[in-house]
């Protein structure tokens, strides 16, 4: 049957979302899923009139007796992915509209119930993720292919080109919010990237921790002066070494993944994807570390320097972070990630993975290229174990979460106005133009306004995430390529952080590279 909406059609699709999302929350919330919920996952079947029907068969409520409020998501799923599939076909903008009304019901319901119980949390990751999926299953939205931001969709174009596979951007500013992609999600493709798929963050991770470690400053729990050994007395830390001086990368502990000396020599670490162990780290992608098996490796090695009198970027810093938040709260870094920042902004597309090498649907493509016997070969490496870099650089996520995360922490929403002010004070690092906070980048731009920022690269996978320090405008982007021992993505991988600051914070500045995992 062929179905045309009426404009009266639409806003009753969004109002019946709105309703069905909420009344599902509120179940979830008074524990009595097999009543209101019920009423919330016929609201699209019964409210949109013959158009509901179609679009699917509303449960019965004595189908639903004993049933989660998860399970009951699942009865309504269909009716909104077949929502977004055909507003779509007719009127893309609308499209956005209906996922934004149905994605602000999930963080309403989510922002009210103060702590979202599991069964809601659960809720709102399956109602995101089909939203998600039938927004990028079929034809780029008119918003998303460009037409009304051609700059941006021109620059990520020219981004593909460098060297790229694919590139997703979102960029939220004074004109609402942008989503486009160009390129393929995969070698050979012809598909494009999903506008929020999933990708591997890298050093993004690092905002997350250092955020998570100064809630727990803010409940009293940790000391942000108070030596990191006080916490960790069995990993024999220098005693002068501090909480802050973990996240500001001023401890002059070793970093685990190598380092580079004055003179250009390398101390190895474990074996990386980088440099000589590339092929070494390819063969055994899938092998799990313990985090106490790099810190360990890190404490074997000489400091730096004494702590707090220099910087170096060190990923053994974050993951003594986790030690430190898993120690003092009894909890894993991922329950607690939940608890105070996941939950809260109902990020349903960000993981903590730990060991684990898989990666949510829809995502785009990582590969690796090495040389074997003399030839060049080109390997997948979308599924890896993240776990050689622990919280220096394992967290995957979305365009869309980045945003929603970075936009609520700069904006004051995840710490008390003391704490985000010592977050964002500038520790110069000897890179121009940028300096490091606390988990961030401190970006000074040429025409002498600020960004806050961190990048990250993930083998294959990288993420930009920018904002200005009010949260009211944010640049956030995923990138699929393939990468290698010699990091010959490097060069375009500057150039593209550039260009994309440039066009979006308009501020011309140089913007150079970031360290990357």
């Amino acid at each position: 049957m062929s179905i045309t909406l009426s404009d009266q059609d639409k806003s009753t699709l969004r109002t019946a979302a709105y309703g069905a999302v909420s009344l599902m929350a509120a179940a979830g919330a008074a524990g009595k899923p097999h009543k209101t919920a019920a009423n919330g996952s016929i609201a699209l079947g019964s409210a949109t009139g013959l158009v509901g029907h179609v679009l699917a068969e509303y449960p019965k409520g004595k189908d639903l007796t004993g049933r989660s409020v998860a399970e009951i998501a699942d009865r309504v799923l269909p009716a909104l992915t077949a929502a977004m599939k055909l507003l779509k076909k007719q009127d893309p903008a609308e499209a956005d509209n209906f996922r934004s009304t149905v994605l602000v019901a999930v963080e309403t319901a989510q922002i009210h119930q103060g702590r979202p119980s599991p069964a809601t949390a659960e809720m709102a990751r399956k109602i995101t993720t089909a939203l998600d999926a039938a927004a990028d299953s079929g034809t780029v939205p008119a918003a998303a292919a460009g037409q009304d931001r051609p700059e941006l969709q021109k620059a990520i174009e020219e981004i593909v080109d460098s060297g790229f596979v694919g590139v997703s951007l979102r960029v939220n500013d004074e004109l609402g919010e942008w989503a486009g992609s160009a390129g393929a999600a995969e070698l050979g493709g012809s598909a494009k990237p999903p506008t929020n798929g999933h990708v591997r963050i890298g050093s993004n991770t690092k905002t997350f921790t250092a955020t998570l470690v100064l809630q727990l400053v803010a409940e009293g729990k940790v000391g942000l002066d108070t030596p990191a050994a006080d916490y960790l007395p069995e990993l024999g830390l220098d005693e002068r070494i501090t909480v802050r001086m973990l996240l500001q990368h001023t401890s002059g502990v070793f970093n685990f993944s190598g380092e580079v000396n004055g003179d250009g020599t390398i101390t190895p670490g474990i074996p990386i994807p980088y440099g000589t162990t590339g092929k070494e780290w390819m063969d055994n992608r899938l092998k799990t570390y313990r985090p106490q098996e790099l810190v360990e490796l890190a404490l074997s090695k000489p400091a730096r320097f004494e702590p707090g009198t220099g910087w170096s970027y060190s990923n053994t810093n974050y993951v003594l972070a986790r030690l430190l938040i898993e120690k003092v709260t009894g909890r894993s870094v991922a329950e607690e990630m939940q608890r105070l920042i996941l939950g809260p902004l109902g990020l349903s597309g960000t993981v903590v993975p730990d060991a684990s090498p898989e990666i949510p649907e829809p995502y785009a493509h990582a590969y690796y290229r090495y040389e074997d016997a003399g030839e060049q070969k080109t390997i997948d490496i979308t599924r890896q174990n993240p776990s050689w870099i622990s919280s220096g650089g394992d967290m995957i996520s979305t365009t869309q979460d980045l945003h929603t995360f970075i936009s609520a922490l700069m904006g004051g929403k995840l710490l008390p106005a003391p704490l985000l002010a010592e977050m964002c004070t500038p520790y110069p690092t000897g890179i121009p133009n940028m300096d490091y906070g606390l988990g961030v980048f401190v970006v000074n731009t040429d025409g002498g306004g600020t960004v806050i920022s961190h990048n990250g690269a993930a083998v294959g996978h990288a993420a930009l995430m920018y904002s200005t320090p009010d949260g009211s405008k944010t640049l956030t982007a995923a990138l699929n390529c393939v990468d290698d021992a010699d990091l010959s993505i490097a060069t375009a991988f500057q150039i593209a952080q550039q260009r994309l600051v440039n066009e979006v914070f308009c501020g011309g500045q140089a913007d150079p590279a970031q360290p990357t995992d």
